[in-house]
């Protein structure tokens, strides 16, 4: 079976920093997609950096670099734009100096659309020890309707949150900071991404609901102040391209609160400010991925993007996109790449395997990007095993455009009419090489 979309040419998309259509917000919807609730669609969203064709995958640079690979690196594997994170480069090197650099895609030399996540993520997991919670969750260590144990999560979110809010230690130096919605919108608007997020309170699945109805509150009061603050730096700000504001919904693994949340987020206007695109955030458990975003696209309606943040998994892709979301983001690809996992149409591997040794042909055969057709995978297989830093650099290559690649494919198939067969036999081909791996 082919996986032609993997070395299929470059689609007719604008190289970064061109903006044919001069706009700096706003979408618009192109195809419709009947499958699944209907919620699916192809666009185009607006930046003051050029649009973005959506489905999109944005590739994750946290700290202003893809890591392993340079800005042109990313746009010759086909990404549109890329994200950084706020509370890193809020910490090192400074927002400030970023903004006296021009900003955010000038620094690092990017010349398309960025997007910046608002730091509540990193503030919480990194900066304030909430990490084990988080680990403690996904991993499935501990039994999360256990009382005890969904008291230990409320009393380590109480420990740094409050309603102004949230205080937490540097991981690099262990110094006191305090982030609150206006801060947050504060670091944004100087790193000067052309897409940013609303400061919002992370919560897990450990929580109870009690505690996830009033961190909803808590989000949705955070939300006005971001729209308010939004409102007064853009004014300040003449000399910046407009920067958008999107709103995040919250709500956990709850069907009322997650439409609620989308309801008033979709609502809310400050004076005239409204949320120029949305993120579904929050705890998700993946099998119901698919239910949970759809709830939420059913409320916001169709005149603004979505945004699902922190998946990159093929069958992932193919329900968030059936259920409404427009573009993702996700450390994954580039993270696993550096511990030698490689990307391939019949599943995952790692490139360390012995078989790979003496394999001189391709990582993956019917693969395009610069890595696979330029080296063996036998010279990859050398550079891990060698610990050389080129190694990080060809696989990161790889599993981001087999990642950037396998979305535009999902976008095109749904223009082209026909989704269906070409979901069914990628997360076919790609379920039976996972399930072959398994028994191998």
């Amino acid at each position: 079976m082919s996986a032609h979309w993997l070395n299929a040419p470059d689609s007719p998309l604008p190289r970064p920093g061109r903006s044919p259509s001069g706009r700096d917000r706003g979408f618009d919807i192109g195809t419709r997609l009947a499958s699944g609730p209907g919620l699916g669609r192809t666009g185009v969203i607006h930046t003051a950096h050029g649009q973005i064709r959506t489905p999109a995958f944005i590739p994750v640079g946290t700290k202003a670099d893809v890591k392993a690979l340079v800005p042109e690196m990313v746009a010759d594997l086909g990404a549109q734009a890329v994200l950084a994170n706020a509370y890193h480069l809020y910490l090192q090197p400074g927002s400030d100096l970023v903004d006296e650099a021009g900003g955010l895609g000038r620094f690092m030399n990017w010349p398309g659309p960025t997007y910046t996540d608002s730091g509540g993520f990193q503030v919480l997991s990194l900066g304030a020890g909430f990490k084990k919670v988080l680990s403690q969750e996904f991993s499935g260590a501990v039994d999360s309707s256990d009382p005890r144990v969904r008291m230990q999560a409320v009393k380590a979110s109480n420990a740094v949150v409050d309603d102004d809010g949230v205080v937490f230690r540097s991981h690099i130096d262990g110094t006191r900071h305090r982030f609150t919605p206006e801060v947050s919108m504060g670091i944004q608007h100087e790193l000067g991404s052309d897409i940013m997020f609303a400061f919002d309170e992370l919560t897990s699945l450990l929580h109870p609901r009690s505690y996830q109805e009033s961190s909803l509150e808590r989000t949705h009061a955070w939300a006005r102040r971001c729209l308010r603050e939004h409102a007064r730096l853009t004014g300040i700000r003449t000399h910046r391209p407009y920067q958008q504001l999107w709103g995040v919904i919250q709500g956990a693994q709850y069907e009322d609160l997650r439409r609620r949340a989308a309801r008033t987020m979709a609502a809310m206007d400050e004076d005239g400010a409204r949320f120029d695109g949305f993120g579904v955030g929050g705890a998700l458990e993946k099998e119901n991925l698919g239910t949970i975003v759809s709830w939420v696209c059913e409320e916001l309606g169709e005149d603004r993007p979505r945004h699902l943040l922190g998946i990159s998994e093929p069958d992932d892709f193919f329900r968030a996109v059936e259920a409404g979301a427009d573009t993702f983001d996700c450390v994954n690809p580039s993270r696993v790449a550096r511990n030698a996992a490689i990307y391939s149409p019949d599943g995952r591997f790692n490139i360390t395997n012995s078989r790979f040794k003496r394999d001189f042909s391709p990582m993956v055969d019917e693969c395009g990007c610069y890595t696979c057709t330029h080296y063996t995978a036998a010279y990859v297989h050398h550079l891990f095993k060698a610990k050389e830093i080129l190694a990080s650099t060809l696989a990161t290559i790889h599993n981001e455009w087999f990642t950037v690649r396998l979305v535009d494919a999902i976008r095109s198939s749904i223009d082209d009419g026909d989704y269906e067969s070409f979901r069914d036999d990628t997360l076919g081909r790609y379920q039976a090489g996972r399930r072959k791996a398994a028994r191998s």
